[in-house]
């Protein structure tokens, strides 16, 4: 049984010190973004290490893995989708891309996004119609407006800045701090290949984007830019 012998790998690992830590840095408290999120104790490259071995679980497996309650559960499975991804022909990317959107309820924390949002939606759409980024971004849904911000890192890899600074726009005033660091992250890689791209639309939302964006996307900057920028002194 498959999945019997994944969940049981994954009890092994597990660690109830660990769990206590992870429960309070994901912020799993009454009213934080993680609320009601649970984990048993698994820190991620032993995660990893038993995705790998469990691999060859099916579509269908996976996708009660990915239900479970239990956080390192959730990320098992999508470690395992991650690989079997960018080892399908087209016809299986296409299937794991349509999935991976249906199931974005399950995919609710931000290192679950983070980790495999670029992966399989960005992969995906580096030669596709990236439309359904912008209904992310416009989502009531914290996770799959992350998800669509944090996909744009696979086209920013290729230099393909124009969707990830369209989609910031967007997020400019997203009231979430979560979303606020996502899009600072995206602007500040996007200056590590084009500083002079990165600077055109930070001069022009600089005065207007959230403090902690702000700081994130300048973060990489000589401490003298960076302090005029949140002088607001340019």
């Amino acid at each position: 049984m498959p999945l019997k012998k994944l969940k049981q790998q994954l009890k092994k690992a597990s660690n109830k010190k660990t769990a206590e830590t992870l429960q309070w840095f994901f912020k799993t408290g009454k009213g934080d973004y993680g609320e009601g999120d649970k984990f048993i104790g698994i820190k991620v490259p032993q995660i990893r290490m038993i995705a790998k071995i469990n691999k060859d679980l099916t579509i269908p497996e996976i996708q009660k893995v990915l239900q479970s309650k239990y956080h390192e559960e959730r990320l098992c499975a999508l470690f395992i989708l991650v690989d079997k991804y960018a080892k399908g022909n087209d016809e299986t990317k296409e299937k794991i891309f349509r999935f991976y959107l249906q199931n974005t309820e399950m995919i609710n924390n931000w290192d679950l996004v983070d980790l495999t949002a670029p992966k399989i939606v960005g992969k995906h759409l580096l030669t596709q119609n990236r439309k359904i980024l912008f209904k992310l971004a416009r989502s009531k849904n914290l996770w799959e407006r992350r998800i669509s911000i944090l996909s744009t890192f696979e086209f920013i890899r290729e230099k393909q800045f124009s969707d990830s600074l369209k989609i910031a726009k967007l997020l400019l005033n997203d009231n979430h701090d979560l979303i606020h660091k996502a899009v600072g992250w995206m602007l500040r890689e996007i200056g590590k290949r084009d500083l002079k791209t990165e600077e055109v639309f930070l001069m022009k939302y600089y005065k207007k984007m959230p403090r902690t964006m702000l700081r994130y996307a300048i973060e990489k900057f000589p401490a003298k830019k960076r302090l005029a920028y949140l002088k607001g002194d340019f």
